[in-house]
């Protein structure tokens, strides 16, 4: 196997081109904290974008930042906290999660994810904040989507349609995103000691209310106490998240305190606590540990997620916790079984969704599909767009689904898409 390192766009495409003209597969890679998520590789070099790195333009005043697709995110993200400004979609960090190191992730592997985190209620994810890309398709051609300016209109949006591709698609060498000034205050409420149905509610009452609350999520009991160096202590959590200008924030956190006033005990949280709060949630650092235990990234419909872990609770052993107002839910199974079919089924019955094998053994992220099955009918327009793009079936082979391993639009159809 070699391993090739380009340090340019130009090297980066001539790279691919071989590839496409001998028919060899190429593992995409940038510094690898997402490797372990898919099924297990069937390539025969490894196409290693970490070299390809480097912010190339960077305009504060226009909310626009360019940089080549192997810069880390944590060096995007200083950048930018230098200026007072960030990733409005808060991407995780899936690198404790898998083993890793933090602060691992590219750029260019959060467009490829579709990376968002707690804030995605309000901001969205990347793929809502992608402005352009430059990339190389699977039959050696450059090509480029987008602009650097946020109005921008080219035709077909192919930045958006690459989102949530993990490389199947195309390799980016260059990636434009659309930045936005931080929040001068942050400020969490807390309701403690909530059972899941009774935090489900108090979740939807909150975010039906005009207190803007950004960011939702559930901790049950001793869920809790994983996040945020144990400072919220072991209680059950239901977590707001209220962001601006202080005296706008110190209003709102008043009025969720008078709606949420019989909901159960209250407790604000503020300053470097709600940050390490949210920054835990966001990267499913409660179950970072736990000895490598099979984790299943859930999402479907708020109302009724906590509904489908009770009912999954009644037949196997699993600890979860909730994000995105209860859209997102992220399960550790007790056994190293990953429970795939029970999972899927109970989903189904509880109104459907998708389900993404995060964390797994080799042996069983390659019995498993470990991303959600596709409809006949979406199955067969990614067959069709992996065919346009990737003919040969070079990138990432078999990574997505097993043969083909043809490119997931969940990113389009799905409310909780990486």
């Amino acid at each position: 196997m070699t391993t090739f390192t380009p340090t340019t766009s130009a090297e980066t495409h001539s790279t691919v081109a071989w590839a496409a003209a001998e028919d060899s597969p190429l593992e995409i890679l940038g510094h690898g904290s997402k490797r372990g998520i898919g099924r297990p590789q069937q390539s025969e070099h490894t196409l290693d974008l970490s070299k390809l790195s480097g912010v190339t333009l960077y305009e504060p005043a226009e909310l626009v930042l360019s940089a080549k697709a192997g810069t880390r995110l944590a060096e995007i993200e200083c950048l930018l906290a230098e200026n007072g400004q960030q990733l409005a979609f808060e991407p995780m960090d899936y690198g404790p999660l898998l083993g890793g190191e933090p602060g691992r992730g590219t750029i260019g592997g959060v467009l490829a994810a579709n990376l968002s985190g707690p804030r995605r209620l309000k901001a969205g994810a990347a793929r809502d904040h992608i402005l352009g890309i430059s990339a190389v398709s699977g039959r050696g051609e450059a090509f480029k989507s987008g602009g650097r300016v946020v109005k921008n209109v080219t035709g077909y949006d192919l930045s958006k349609l690459m989102a949530n591709s993990w490389g199947t698609l195309a390799v980016f060498t260059d990636v434009t995103f659309k930045v936005l000034p931080a929040a001068e205050t942050e400020v969490t409420l807390a309701i403690r000691g909530l059972l899941d149905d009774h935090a489900a509610a108090a979740m939807a009452l909150a975010l039906g209310s005009s207190a803007e609350v950004s960011s939702a999520a559930h901790l049950p009991e001793r869920v809790a106490a994983r996040v945020a160096d144990g400072s919220l202590g072991s209680d059950a959590a239901t977590l707001l998240r209220i962001e601006g200008f202080g005296p706008s924030v110190a209003y709102r956190i008043a009025a969720l305190k008078d709606l949420l006033k019989d909901a159960g005990p209250l407790q604000e949280i503020s300053g470097p606590v709600s940050y390490s709060v949210w920054r835990d949630i966001r990267d499913c650092a409660p179950f970072a540990g736990g000895g490598g235990r099979p984790v299943w990234r859930v999402s479907m419909a708020p109302s009724q997620g906590h509904q489908m872990v009770l009912a999954l609770r009644m037949q196997a052993a699993v600890d979860a916790f909730y994000d995105w107002q209860g859209g997102l839910i992220w399960l550790r199974m007790q056994q190293d079984d990953p429970e795939a079919g029970l999972l899927r089924g109970l989903i189904r019955r509880h109104g459907g969704g998708h389900a993404t094998l995060v964390r797994a053994t080799p042996s069983h992220r390659a019995a498993v599909p470990v991303f959600e099955p596709q409809a006949p009918q979406l199955a067969a327009l990614s067959a069709r767009l992996k065919a346009e793009f990737d003919p040969k079936n070079i990138l990432n082979p078999g990574r997505m689904a097993a043969g083909a391993g043809s490119a997931t639009l969940a990113a389009a159809t799905e409310g909780g898409a990486q």
